[in-house]
């Protein structure tokens, strides 16, 4: 068998994935993808001049996607601990 076949066979287990600060993270993300959108507007005609006004555009779009993103993430974690709470509830009405 091929060095790939041990990642592909299926015999390997995924390993659980990392829990971190999603909320922080998709902020900063977002912030700089807003930072650098106005960082290059005053230089629009430069961009314009040379094609290249898609870089403005993807830095809108990074920030604007950040957006539906914190919104998202903000969602999820209040999900998960009204979750943490419910179960936590159970636990304490049924032990």
């Amino acid at each position: 068998m091929g060095l790939m076949s041990k990642w592909t066979d299926g015999e390997r287990v995924a390993p659980e994935p990392l829990e971190g600060n999603v909320v922080a993270t998709t902020v900063t993300g977002t912030v700089i993808w807003g930072v650098l959108f106005l960082a290059q507007l005053p230089f629009y005609g430069w961009y314009a001049d040379r094609g290249h006004t898609w870089w403005i555009w993807t830095c809108a779009a990074g920030a604007g996607l950040g957006l539906v993103g914190i919104w998202y993430v903000r969602r999820r974690e209040a999900a998960i601990r009204r979750s943490a709470a419910r179960s936590a509830e159970d636990g304490q009405t049924t032990g």
